[in-house]
């Protein structure tokens, strides 16, 4: 062997060089596996194992980093794990340099929280310029939350103790489980299209990071961004982060906190109202003073200025213009009377009523000379008539038969006049005058 080869490394400078590569080559990880062999070491930090079906590896947290973590691990159980890749030098074991960890569930919620934080951020939904101010006055409030839990009744409870006279706008909500983000988003909307309140608060009452993460969602995010109202994000305990709270005009630590923020105590509103009451009673004293100089003012001039006289004056120009006003109706009166006679002279003169009588006598005269020959005509239509019935009588059949005479038809029905025709035995029917009889020849 050659003792100049430069590749000749000593076991410190080895293992150096392999917790170089390790700490550089892979980067931050991602690790989930169930913790075994769990030291807490009097320093505060934690060394275990993390393990699968098949594998393990050494794994080291130390004090500073676990006291985020908000638990304390335990044998057998499954987290999740960030941290990096080194060595241990001192034996040249390799192990994982834990910065952060979560119960497994947990952890892939934090791991979605922090993915969905790093976009919306770069989307600008983060921006402080965005922010809306919340009103100076405000006398309506919308609340999101659900209508059944305690942040509903916290926030209720603190307006009525700092300032009953703000009206509240409930929109219920669900705030927990599958479709409460797509929840919470319609209120939000809902709110914006009825513009009816000054202020929305949204939130929930504390819970795991389960339980809030609705408030978590894109959905709710772009929500909150989007509203014309300002809102007020209040999501679980004072602990508690949510997206929200990022986006949010304004961020409150409870529920409760909200209610104070958009509340003013008693105490203050008395202070404002007195403040009022006072600057109204001024303003009032003001006006009288004001008004009473004007009263002064017009006393004076009253006194300078008696209104008999003008009262006198104006009583007889009354009596003038009545006196006019009388002269001129009678003018227009006779005028209109002397109109009227004359139109009356001349509708007597064209009056139709003589031309009416002389046609009425026309047509009397008609009407009886139409019934003279009428009562003519018909005179002369009966006395032919009368005649045509004689002469019709004459020939008739009929007054033969009412001299006894008959009329003979055989068994055909024909009329016969020969006896001769019939033989003995046939059967003739004889019409007389008045009906009509079968009849055998013998």
């Amino acid at each position: 062997m050659n003792s100049q080869n430069k590749n000749i490394y000593s076991v410190s400078s080895l293992n150096r060089a392999a917790k170089s590569l390790l700490e550089t080559g892979l980067g931050v990880i991602w690790l989930s596996g169930e913790i075994s062999n769990l030291t807490i070491a009097v320093s505060g930090h934690w060394y275990f194992t993390l393990k699968d079906h098949s594998a393990q590896v050494r794994c080291a947290m130390f004090k500073g980093n676990n006291r985020r973590t908000g638990f304390t691990p335990k044998h057998g159980q499954q987290v999740l794990v960030r941290g990096k890749l080194s060595l241990y030098e001192a034996r040249g074991d390799y192990q994982l340099i834990i910065d952060s960890m979560a119960p497994e569930g947990d952890g892939l919620l934090k791991q979605q929280f922090e993915a969905l934080k790093c976009q919306l951020a770069a989307e600008g939904l983060f921006a402080q310029e965005y922010k809306k101010t919340l009103p100076t006055v405000i006398n309506r409030i919308g609340v999101i939350t659900s209508s059944t839990g305690a942040a509903l009744h916290d926030i209720l409870s603190v307006l009525k103790r700092r300032d009953p006279r703000l009206q509240v706008i409930i929109y219920p909500s669900q705030v927990q489980g599958i479709g409460s983000g797509e929840s919470v988003a319609v209120q939000i909307q809902l709110a914006n299209a009825r513009q009816e309140c000054d202020v929305l608060i949204v939130g929930r009452g504390g819970g795991s990071l389960e339980d809030l993460w609705c408030f978590n969602e894109a959905v709710v995010a772009y929500a909150i961004f989007n509203s014309q109202l300002p809102i007020i994000s209040a999501v679980g305990h004072e602990i508690d982060v949510s997206i929200s709270d990022f986006v949010a005009d304004l961020r409150a630590a409870t529920p409760s906190a909200a209610a104070e923020l958009v509340s003013q105590s008693n105490s203050v509103v008395e202070s404002q109202l007195q403040t009022l009451v006072t600057r109204l009673k001024r303003a009032i004293a003001a006006q009288l003073q004001l008004k009473h100089h004007q009263q002064n003012l017009l006393k004076e001039k009253l006194l300078h200025q008696d209104p008999k006289h003008k009262l006198q004056q104006q009583t007889q120009q009354l009596d003038e213009l009545s006196l006019r006003l009388s002269h001129a109706i009678n003018q227009i009166i006779n005028q209109q009377t002397h109109k009227q006679q004359r139109l009356e002279n001349q509708l007597t003169h064209f009056s139709p009523a003589q031309t009416i009588r002389i046609e009425q006598q026309k047509q009397t005269q008609l009407i009886t000379r139409l019934q003279s020959a009428m009562q003519n005509k018909l005179k002369q239509s009966e006395n032919t008539l009368q005649g045509q019935i004689a002469q019709l009588n004459a020939v008739s059949p009929l007054a033969t038969l009412a001299r006894g005479y008959a009329i003979v038809k055989d068994k055909n029905g024909k009329v016969t006049t020969d006896s001769s025709k019939l033989a003995t035995g046939d059967i003739i029917n004889v019409h007389l005058h008045q009906g009509e009889i079968a009849a055998q020849v013998l």
